[in-house]
């Protein structure tokens, strides 16, 4: 009987637990972060009172949006719609607003003054005897971004009894880069077709146009490039300007901006003009008439984004100019209408016979201060090109005088695709917090980019999007991590990468905690675990020419050398490495001289950057005792173990959240070990071949031969659009 007791309780624990972690219905994807599902019984107690009433405006479209938002987010958490009220009368209501809308909040006599419009203030209140929460804004965004971090508390079981929170973004401008085109083709997009459906526009309006909006405004971001910077020139013409109205029309109750990316040729491609030199007075006005038909259409269209004199893209040097006299003719054109210009930094020469690593910094630096004051500096994270890992790129330390905006890359170009698990917020965290030293130590470049080093008001951030048509955003769950933690990076660029993850976590799957806590260390884990499999100790720009899928690290097919592996790694019988030295290239000069002493000197360059500046011999000795050979081939198996752990760890979670999702990452983490092995293998065999060193005890040879991973092709990789 005893034995049957003790069946029986374990039976009825062993359902309580699996009802409690088993979802109620299946997942797709679609809601992102913004899952209001019900909360247990035991984190509902904790919102006991905010039941009671909601008080916000309904005068505005932003207010309309917050208050749509409260109540689906409200009653979707507490299971219970919640009554709208103009008065508090009761218990635990929530205001939200602004000191100028409501006079109620203007009652509360709140500090505000240094909030801004972005700004907000979540405080716990007493109105005419009632314990409150109010939410107000410096402007109704603010209200609108302080309601989305009220409801974050809620989904992540924050308790909200002793609220007294001032957020205002660090950074001015957040914005999201699309490098969509007009043909729905999306350049380095794994999630499907573009979601801006030209075709149907300016007439019908997607709702998940607003599911859009709604995901963005919620992390803070205020700004949109709705096309590709390789694009042609058509999104100006007139037909193509409504359409982007349109999309305007849905963003703008979130507080997001739209911005366009503008080929430098334009005036020729569709004005009828025979040149497009910025210092031709033709070419300066037909920019201004442009810029007045974009106003007219779009009042607070936001400005514009340029690659100009890269990639062979059109740009001031065909005329002899400079990157200042393009950037500034632009901003001439916009300033008028407080646009601005986001010009790109990344540019090189296919006809450079120098490193490509310089060329950025050779062109911009002595162009600091030349800029207008509505010129933004795009500059992407590192100066080669969003590789797993890179130091960051020298001009955050060398243009006091011009406000530069950082540029990171959301979608995984490089890291896998969308099947490779790969959370970007260490790589943003590492960035950002790199010491350039340009005023000393402390002289952070999220200081730079956030303008406080150097007193800018003009400041930004900007991600290139992993956004597509597919149900759930961005190709796989776990890639919706990287456009969150940009967002939150955006808004705030110290913030912690593990805190974003596990706020991330809690709001996409669960607030289980036997959930949480492994599936955050994965996620911390898994960018170290990418740059160990594909490309350790300094590596980088080993993948497959043109569409960057797997391990190419023989190649040397592109037509320029900089385009080639083999120009980055320079393996030879000696050693491996580019030799970025005062002996070599001499790209170390441009940083701080604190900094590049450290670089310029073998035994003090971060082990993680020392194949990226240094030239080493295989048989050098690391600071474990062993070669460099050894390390490179321990660091390559380290990637595929640590994805087999990320496989195990996964493993034990079935259950926890719904099947659809739980299965899809399952399938993709297998995915990723396999092509992490294929990685592996294929490196070693090939470096093995060029060092002629035996393999290190213990570790085991490639699955296949060098022959074998130099025979694959991939013709119809994802993503790869021909320029």
């Amino acid at each position: 009987m005893k034995t049957c007791l003790r069946i029986l309780a374990v039976f009825t624990l062993t359902l309580a637990t699996l009802l409690c972690m088993a979802p109620a219905h299946a997942e797709d994807g679609y809601e992102l972060w913004l899952r209001y599902h019900p909360l247990t019984p035991g984190q509902a107690v904790l919102y006991r009172g905010h039941t009671a009433e909601l008080i916000i405006g309904s005068t505005t479209p932003t207010q309309i949006a917050t208050r749509n938002e409260l109540q689906r987010g409200l009653s979707g958490l507490l299971g219970q719609d919640l009554p709208l009220s103009e008065t508090v009368t009761r218990d635990g209501a929530i205001i939200v607003g602004t000191a100028a809308s409501s006079p109620l909040i203007a009652k509360l006599r709140l500090d505000i003054q240094s909030l801004g419009s972005d700004g907000y203030v979540i405080r716990n209140v007493i109105v005419d005897g009632h314990p409150a929460t109010a939410i107000v804004g410096g402007s109704d965004i603010g209200a609108l971004y302080g309601s989305f971090h009220f409801l974050r508390l809620l989904q992540t079981g924050q308790a909200i009894d002793h609220l007294d929170l001032h957020e205002s973004p660090r950074i001015k401008l957040r914005v999201l880069d699309h490098w969509d085109y007009l043909n729905g083709q999306i350049e380095r997009g794994y999630a499907g077709a573009s979601i801006w459906d030209w075709w149907k526009l300016p007439d019908w309006r997607a709702p998940r146009y607003t599911d859009y909006a709604r995901a963005n405004a919620s992390i803070g971001i205020n700004g949109t490039v709705l096309n590709d910077v390789t694009g042609g020139a058509t999104i100006l013409t007139t037909t193509y300007l409504q359409k982007v109205a349109a999309l305007a029309d849905v963003f703008r109750p979130y507080g997001i901006r739209v911005y366009l990316s503008v080929r430098f040729s334009a005036p020729i491609e569709i004005g009828g003009l025979k040149t497009a030199d910025p210092l031709d007075p033709q070419v300066r006005a037909w920019w201004r008439a442009k810029a007045d038909e974009i106003y007219q259409l779009i009042p607070d269209f936001g400005g514009f984004l340029v690659k100009a004199d890269s990639e062979g893209q059109p740009g001031p040097q065909d005329y002899k100019r400079t990157h200042a006299d393009g950037a500034n003719m632009l901003a001439d054109a916009l300033a008028p209408h407080g646009g601005i210009v986001m010009w790109r930094t990344f540019v090189y020469s296919q006809a450079n016979k120098d490193d490509r690593a310089k060329q950025a910094y050779e062109e911009f630096k002595p162009l600091d201060g030349q800029f207008h004051a509505n010129v933004l500096l795009q500059t992407k994270n590192g100066p080669i090109d969003f590789q797993p890992r890179e130091p960051f790129h020298p001009l955050f330390g060398a243009m006091p005088k011009t406000p530069l905006m950082m540029e990171f890359e959301i979608t995984k170009e490089y890291l896998g695709f969308a099947t490779h698990l790969v959370y970007l917020g260490p790589l943003y965290e590492e960035v950002l917090s790199s010491d350039t030293m340009e005023r000393g130590m402390g002289s952070t470049v999220a200081k730079v980019i956030d303008g406080s080093l150097e007193g800018h008001a003009l400041s930004g951030m900007a991600g290139d999007a992993n956004i597509g048509a597919d149900r759930n955003w961005c190709g796989s769950d776990f890639n919706q991590a990287n456009w969150y933690v940009f967002g939150r990076l955006a808004w705030n660029p110290t913030l912690s990468s593990r805190a974003i993850a596990e706020e991330w976590v809690r709001m996409t799957f669960t607030n289980n905690e036997a959930f949480v806590k492994p599936v955050v260390d994965m996620m911390m884990g898994s960018r170290e675990a990418a740059v160990d499999y594909m490309t350790p100790l300094g590596l980088l720009h080993l993948m497959g020419p043109g569409h960057h899928y797997g391990p190419a690290p023989w190649d040397a097919s592109e037509s320029e050398a900089d385009w080639r592996p083999v120009y980055y790694h320079r393996a030879d019988r000696q050693g491996i490495g580019f030799d970025r030295s005062s002996t070599g290239s001499n790209a170390v000069a441009q940083y701080a001289p604190a900094i590049a002493a450290q670089f310029n000197d073998m035994a003090q360059t971060p082990e993680r950057f020392l194949l990226y500046f240094h030239h080493v011999p295989w048989d050098y000795r690391m600071r474990s005792g062993q070669t460099l050979w050894y390390e490179l081939v321990a660091h390559y198996t380290q990637g595929v173990d640590d994805v087999k752990q990320m496989r195990a760890t996964w493993s034990h979670l079935h259950g926890y959240i719904d099947e659809e999702r739980y299965q899809q990452v399952a399938t993709f983490l297998a995915i990723q070990e396999k092509e992490a092995q294929w990685w592996r293998d294929a490196c070693i065999a090939y470096f093995q071949s060029i060092s002629g060193r035996p393999l290190p005890p213990g570790y085991a040879p490639p699955q296949r031969s060098l022959k074998y991973y130099e025979s694959l092709t991939f013709p119809y990789v994802p993503g790869y659009s021909s320029w």
